[in-house]
C-alpha cells in the first residue's frame, strides 16, 4: 500500500507516528506525503482541547472528500476519549492510543477485506509499556525517545489521563539499547519524551526515578546531547541536581510545567505544588547549572481567575525570570471538571491577559538572550530558513548564521553577535 500520515498534537504523537512509519515500511509498504495520492491515509489525532477535536474532524472530512476510495484510518487521543464522534465521518479504521503494533495489522486487514473496523480498549486497563522503534525515517539531527506513557495527575482542565491511562515506563535496559542505537544511526541529540516523564518508573515502586533513567541514557549515548521533555516541579530536588549536573551531555534546558503563578488558581487546577515549591525548583537549577534555560507553560483566564490572581501570576513569572514561555488562554475541554466550574472568564479578557503575559515573557526572553552576546556557543545546525542556517544551543536557544556550506547536522562553534526577537545571530 501507499500510506500517508497526518499528525496533530504533541511530541508523543509525533514520536508514535514516526514509529508507525517504520513499522509499515518494515512490512513493505510505501510512505508518501499526505498531499499525494495514497491507498490509505492515517490521521493521528489530538484531543487536548475542543479546538483540537475540531481540527481533527476537519482533516478527516477534507481527506475523505479528496480521496473517496481510499482507506481512512484514525488513531490517537480523540477517538480514545470520544468514540461516538467518529460516527458519520466515513472512517474505515478507528483505533485509539494503544496497541500500535496491532494497528498495523488492522490497517492491512481493512485494506484486504474492505470492512470498517473499530478497535478501542479501556486505557485504564493498560499496565505494560509498548516498546516501539525510536527515531524517524528522515532527518538525522534530533530524535525523540519515548520513555513513558500515561498520567495520573488528573489536573482539572486536562482529559489526557482518560486518553492515555496509568503510568507505564520504558525499562532501563531497553532505554539504554535504544539510545545507543539512535546514536549509532547518526542522531546528534536525543529528546526524552512521554506524557508525563517525571513519573517514569513510578509503577515499579522499586526506588527508581527519572534521574536513574537520565544517567543510563547519557552513558549509553555519550556523544549525543540528551534533552529532557516537560518536567513536574517535584522532579527537581537536591539529589536530582547533584546527579544531573555532572552529566556532561545533559542539556541545561529544563521545561518546568507551571500553568499559574497564583496558589489559589493552582488549587483549582488540581496541580500538585504551590508557588513556593515551584520557586525552590527554579532556585536549585540555577544553583547547580550555569545559566540554565528554564522554560514553562502558562494558562491565563482559568475559571475563577480574578485580576488580583492574574497580577500575582505576572509578578511570579518575573521572579522566576524564564528564558521562554508558552502562554495559552484557557480553552474549555468538555468532560473535565474545569469546564463546569463557575467564573468562566470571557474570551476577550482571556486574550487581553495572554497579550499582557506575552509582553512580560518577551522582555524576559530578550534579557536571557542578551547575556550571550560576544560569547562563543556550540550550535547543532538543522535547516536553512530565511537565508540563513538555523540551529540550537544546548540551552535550546536558536542561533542563525550565514554560511555557503551545508551545515545540516553539524556541531559548530559560533560567536554571538546579536540578539533578535526569539533568537541569536552569530558567525562561525
Amino acid at each position: 500500500m501507499k500510506i500517508a500520515f497526518y499528525t496533530l498534537g504533541c511530541k508523543v504523537n509525533q514520536y508514535e507516528t514516526q514509529a508507525l512509519e517504520q513499522l509499515f515500511s518494515a512490512r513493505g509498504h510505501d510512505l508518501v506525503p499526505f498531499e499525494e495520492s495514497a491507498d490509505a491515509y492515517i490521521i493521528n489525532t489530538c484531543t487536548v482541547t475542543a479546538v483540537s477535536d475540531k481540527k481533527s474532524r476537519q482533516v478527516i472530512r477534507r481527506t475523505r472528500k479528496a480521496a473517496p476510495d481510499a482507506i481512512i484510518a484514525v488513531c490517537g487521543c480523540y477517538p480514545q476519549t470520544h468514540p461516538q464522534d467518529m460516527e458519520g465521518l466515513s472512517i474505515d479504521l478507528v483505533s485509539g492510543t494503544g496497541e500500535r503494533q496491532g494497528f498495523v495489522e488492522l490497517l492491512e486487514r481493512t485494506w484486504q477485506e474492505r470492512q470498517p473496523i473499530t478497535a478501542l480498549d479501556n486505557a485504564f486497563d493498560r499496565r505494560v509499556f509498548e516498546v516501539l522503534p525510536a527515531g524517524g525515517l528522515e532527518g538525522r539531527t534530533r530524535a525523540m525517545l519515548k520513555v513513558e506513557d500515561g498520567c495520573v495527575n488528573f489536573c482539572s482542565y486536562c482529559i489526557i489521563p482518560y486518553a492515555r491511562g496509568p503510568i507505564r515506563s520504558l525499562p532501563l535496559a531497553e532505554a539504554a539499547q535504544q539510545a545507543a542505537s539512535l546514536a549509532g544511526e547518526g542522531y546528534r541529540e536525543l529528546v526524552l519524551t512521554g506524557i508525563e516523564i517525571s513519573s517514569w518508573g513510578h509503577e515499579w515502586k522499586d526506588g527508581h526515578s527519572l534521574i536513574d533513567l537520565i544517567e543510563v541514557v547519557c552513558r549509553s549515548a555519550p556523544d549525543c546531547r540528551i534533552r529532557l521533555g516537560s518536567l513536574e516541579p517535584r522532579t527537581i530536588t537536591e539529589e536530582f541536581c547533584l546527579r544531573a549536573s555532572v552529566l556532561p551531555n545533559l542539556c541545561p534546558h529544563f521545561h518546568l510545567s507551571m500553568q499559574s503563578g497564583c496558589d489559589e488558581t493552582l488549587k483549582r487546577m488540581n496541580r500538585k505544588y504551590d508557588t513556593a515549591r515551584y520557586l525552590k525548583s527554579v532556585t536549585l537549577l540555577r544553583r547547580y547549572f550555569d545559566r540554565p534555560a528554564i522554560t514553562t507553560d502558562m494558562i491565563v483566564g482559568f475559571p475563577g481567575e480574578t485580576e488580583e490572581e492574574f497580577t500575582q501570576t505576572l509578578a511570579f513569572i518575573q521572579k522566576c525570570a524564564f528564558a521562554a514561555m508558552h502562554i495559552f488562554p484557557y480553552s474549555k475541554r468538555p468532560g473535565t471538571p474545569a469546564a463546569k466550574m463557575p467564573g468562566q472568564v470571557p474570551k476577550a479578557l482571556k486574550e487581553e491577559r495572554a497579550h499582557r503575559s506575552a509582553q512580560v515573557a518577551q522582555a524576559m526572553e530578550q534579557t536571557y538572550l542578551a547575556q550571550f552576546l560576544g560569547q562563543t556557543l556550540e550550535v547543532l545546525f538543522e535547516q536553512q530558513r530565511e537565508g540563513s542556517w538555523r540551529g540550537y544551543t544546548t540551552r535550546y536557544t536558536e542561533v542563525a548564521v550565514e554560511s555557503p556550506e551545508n551545515l545540516h547536522n553539524q556541531l559548530k562553534h559560533v560567536q554571538i553577535t546579536g540578539a533578535d526577537k526569539g533568537y541569536l545571530r552569530g558567525i562561525l
